[in-house]
């Protein structure tokens, strides 16, 4: 006996603006299609955008104040930032399932509803972090661009694949660590430990994209990272810039031949520190 169809149930999910009921509701479908209480129905279209709650602000990229760099308020603005980020993941994973799991086989949708139940977790751990420091996400602006990379790839699922986890996450696996360093410079342990986990799960969601990305290629006959570099130059709107974290790229699939004839290369590198879990209390 199944409660409804999955898409039904992403549909609702991406339209719950509040980040609270949008985590649960995310936790809910993740766990209904789980225990099998979910149909393969993806008969119910998408929306073009979700729906966000008033705040936080959202500017554009040139418009973002400065951070303040070790101060409080820098501290804040850091932890709301990488909240919101946190918070359009949820979008994006229910919209890859949503949009694109009626084309692709049934692990495509367990793969990637277990992506946005990790990225509901991830936004709990640091809106609670903001919480400790006497602020809430929403309290300050927030990149308005995060969506649009869905929008511009939302009638493909290989251009989507090769954006969203390829590009986007994975370049979250190249500046995690630099943001590590700072947070255990400052002393924050309990910061830390939220961004191990956020990193060790995120290598585990590029290479949820990678494995169907190279699955495609391979049921049409084309070089996966051929392929890659023409949606990438086609889809992306920037470019791909070093340093990279060659050892955390690799873990999730993505090896040098991917990015390294498109992407200017130094002799800066990034030494993954651990792929280990770790629990945050």
């Amino acid at each position: 006996m199944t409660d409804t169809g999955v898409a039904a149930a992403i549909r609702a999910a991406l339209l719950t603006a509040d980040p609270r009921a949008k985590v649960m509701a995310t936790r809910t479908v993740a766990r209904a299609w789980r225990q099998g209480r979910l149909d393969f129905d993806f008969s119910v279209a998408m929306p073009d955008q979700p729906s966000w709650p008033a705040r936080p602000e959202l500017l554009q990229p040139s418009q973002m104040p400065r951070r303040g760099g070790g101060s409080e308020h820098g501290r804040i603005a850091l932890w709301h930032a990488l909240a919101h980020i946190e918070f359009i993941a949820i979008d994006l994973a229910l919209d890859m399932v949503g949009r694109f799991g009626g084309e692709m086989p049934p692990e495509f949708t367990s793969d990637f509803l277990s992506v946005a139940a990790d990225e509901a977790m991830h936004f709990v751990l640091l809106d609670r972090k903001l919480r400790t420091l006497g602020s809430h996400y929403g309290l300050l602006p927030a990149h308005g661009g995060l969506w649009e990379a869905a929008a511009r790839t939302s009638h493909d699922v290989m251009a989507r694949l090769a954006v969203v986890p390829m590009v986007l996450e994975a370049r979250g696996l190249d500046v995690t660590p630099a943001t590590l360093a700072k947070v255990q410079s400052q002393g924050d342990a309990h910061g830390a430990k939220i961004l191990s986990r956020i990193l060790d799960d995120e290598i585990r969601h590029v290479g949820f994209g990678t494995k169907h990305f190279t699955a495609l290629c391979d049921s049409i006959g084309e070089n996966p990272q051929k392929r890659w570099k023409s949606l990438v130059a086609e889809h992306f709107k920037g470019s791909l810039k070093p340093p990279f974290n060659d050892s955390a790229r690799l873990a999730a699939g993505l090896s040098l031949d991917y990015y390294s004839a498109i992407a200017p290369l130094t002799n800066t590198r990034i030494t993954q520190q651990s792929t280990k879990r770790r629990q945050v209390p």
